[in-house]
C-alpha cells in the first residue's frame, strides 16, 4: 500500500514537471496559451503529454494541441 502510494505521487510528479516544460515550449512556439488551454495541460495524463511531445514539431496553433491531447 505505501509503495503504491510512493509511487502515484512520484508519477504525479512526473506529470507536472512534463506539463510545466510543455507548457512554457508552447509558450515559446506559440507566443502564449490561453488559460483553458493551461488549465487542460495541467490535468492531461502522462501519456497524452508524451504524445504531445512527439509532436511538438507539428503544432502550429492551441487547436492542434487540443487535437493531439483530446
Amino acid at each position: 500500500m505505501i509503495i503504491l502510494r510512493s509511487q502515484r505521487f512520484e508519477n504525479q510528479g512526473i506529470e507536472k514537471g512534463k506539463s510545466d516544460t510543455l507548457k512554457d515550449l508552447l509558450k515559446v512556439k506559440l507566443g502564449t496559451l490561453s488559460r483553458p488551454l493551461e488549465k487542460q495541460l495541467t490535468n492531461t495524463s502522462l501519456e497524452k503529454l508524451n504524445e504531445l511531445t512527439l509532436n511538438i514539431f507539428n503544432v502550429t496553433n492551441e487547436d492542434d494541441v487540443l487535437r493531439i491531447i483530446n
